[in-house]
C-alpha cells in the first residue's frame, strides 16, 4: 500500500541523513519513478525534503525542521521490536522482520545487542498454527465467517463462526468470535480446531467487546483444595501458583491451598505428582483417586492378560 511506503520512506530519512532514489527504490521494491513521486507527494504533504544531485547527493530532510531522529524514544522502539519479533515466531512470511528493518534503518543498536526483551510465542504445533493465525486475519480482515471441526470438552462437531478477534492468552492461541450455533459470542482454541476454511459468506460487524479474560472469569475456582506436597515439589508448585501457596511443615513437607476450577483438571495435576502428595481435601476427591488407583492396579497388575 502506498501509505505504508510514504511512512517508511519517511522513517528512512528520519533515521538517515540522506537515501538515494535508487537505494529507496531497491529497499520498497517499486521503480525510481514511483520513488520520486512518492517524494513529491511527501513534499505537498508538509514535509520539507531536499535534493542534492552528484556525488554525496541524495534525499533529505531539511536539518531544521529534524528536531529528533525519530518520533520515538529508545525505550518505546525497543518494546515496538520486540513485540513485532514476538508475532514473527508465529508467522510464517516474516512480514514482521522485514517492518523491523524499516523502523530500525539507521539505527543498528535497536537491532544488536541492546536487544534484552526476546519474546517467543511459537508452539509446537507451529506448522499448523502458523496457517490457522493466517486464516483468521484474513476472514477478520474480509469479514467472512469461518467454518470448522471443534475438539472441546464437552464434545466435538462442526461449527461456524464470524471472528474478531486474535487473543494469545495462557501460552495459547484464541479467536473470540461470534459462534453460529450457539447464538453467543465464544472463545475458541486454536490447538482445538481443524478443518479451518474461510468461507464466502460475508457478515456485517456486531457490535462487541473483547472477552473477559480475567482469571476470575475465566478460572472462578469453586473447589477448594488442600493437599500436602513432598518438599521436591516445591519449584513447581511456586511456577504454577506462587510462592505463597504452601506452609513448610516442620518435616519439610509443603501444606497446599489452592481454588481450581474443574475437577477432571484437578485430578489430572494431582496425579501428575504420583506418589509425591496426598490430596486431604475435598474428601469426595479422594475417593475418585482411590478409585481410578484400583483400576490402574487391574490394568497394570499381575492378573489376566490384558487382550485375551
Amino acid at each position: 500500500m502506498k501509505i505504508d511506503r510514504l511512512i517508511g520512506i519517511l522513517s528512512v530519512l528520519l533515521q538517515k541523513q540522506s537515501a538515494t532514489a535508487p537505494e529507496l527504490a531497491e529497499k520498497f521494491e517499486v521503480s525510481r519513478r514511483t520513488i520520486n513521486r512518492d517524494i513529491e507527494d511527501l513534499c505537498k504533504a508538509g514535509i520539507p525534503l531536499v535534493t542534492r544531485q552528484g556525488s554525496g547527493g541524495g534525499i533529505s530532510i531539511m536539518g531544521n525542521y529534524r528536531m529528533e531522529r525519530t518520533l520515538l524514544t529508545n525505550a518505546e522502539m525497543q518494546d515496538i521490536l520486540a513485540g513485532l519479533r514476538s508475532l514473527d515466531s508465529v508467522d510464517g512470511t516474516n512480514r514482521y522482520g522485514q517492518l523491523m528493518e524499516k523502523l530500525s534503518v539507521g539505527s543498528s543498536d535497536f537491532m544488536t545487542g541492546d536487544q534484552f526483551v526476546l519474546i517467543d510465542l511459537s508452539s509446537w504445533y507451529k506448522d499448523v498454527l502458523t496457517l490457522k493465525i493466517e486464516q483468521i486475519r484474513a476472514a477478520i480482515s474480509e469479514n467472512r465467517q469461518v467454518e470448522f471441526f471443534y475438539y472441546g470438552p464437552n464434545g466435538e462437531g462442526a461449527r461456524a463462526m464470524e471472528p474478531y478477534y486474535l487473543i494469545f492468552r495462557w501460552s495459547s492461541w484464541y479467536v473470540w468470535g461470534w459462534c453460529l450455533k450457539r447464538e453467543d459470542f465464544r472463545l475458541f482454541k486454536l490447538n482445538r480446531m481443524d478443518k479451518l476454511r474461510i468461507t464466502d459468506v460475508m457478515f456485517e460487524k456486531r457490535q462487541v467487546c473483547p472477552p473477559d479474560l480475567g482469571e476470575k472469569q475465566i478460572f472462578p475456582g469453586g473447589i477448594k483444595v488442600k493437599a500436602l506436597f513432598e518438599a521436591d515439589c516445591k519449584w513447581r508448585l511456586v511456577e504454577e501458583f506462587g510462592p505463597y501457596c504452601f506452609r513448610e511443615q516442620e518435616d519439610g513437607r509443603l501444606l497446599f491451598f489452592a481454588d481450581y476450577t474443574k475437577k477432571e483438571s484437578l485430578l489430572m495435576w494431582i496425579m501428575s505428582f504420583r506418589e509425591k502428595v496426598v490430596l486431604l481435601e475435598p474428601a469426595q476427591l479422594r475417593e475418585e483417586i482411590k478409585e481410578i488407583l484400583l483400576k490402574m492396579q487391574r490394568n497394570y497388575g499381575g492378573g489376566e492378560k490384558q487382550g485375551d
